[in-house]
């Protein structure tokens, strides 16, 4: 289901909060947290999505999730449906 909000650690253990589109994955909307700790909390997550011109579905919560890319190796995501809003703060953060 698209659009779809994604929060994960990156390659640096700080979290990202992107948005898939239809669009190219290079052109989804994204936010750095710039942090590895605390999580990013539903507030902040909320600021960020509307920054990025999205909010999330009414109902919708959270879902976390955990990838495993290799054995030793196993990554948190959480995913949320999203809609457009319509207005953006012009770009990641």
């Amino acid at each position: 289901m698209l659009p779809e909000a994604r929060m994960a650690t990156g390659v640096a253990g700080t979290w990202s909060l992107y948005v898939l589109t239809d669009a190219p994955a290079l052109e989804w909307p994204v936010h750095e947290f710039r942090r590895v700790i605390p999580v990013p909390t539903l507030e902040e997550r909320a600021a960020a999505l509307a920054g990025l011109g999205y909010a999330a579905v009414d109902g919708a919560e959270w879902d976390w999730r955990e990838t495993r890319p290799t054995p030793v190796a196993a990554h948190l995501v959480a995913v949320i449906p999203v809609r457009p809003t319509g207005l953006t703060d012009g770009g990641a953060a």
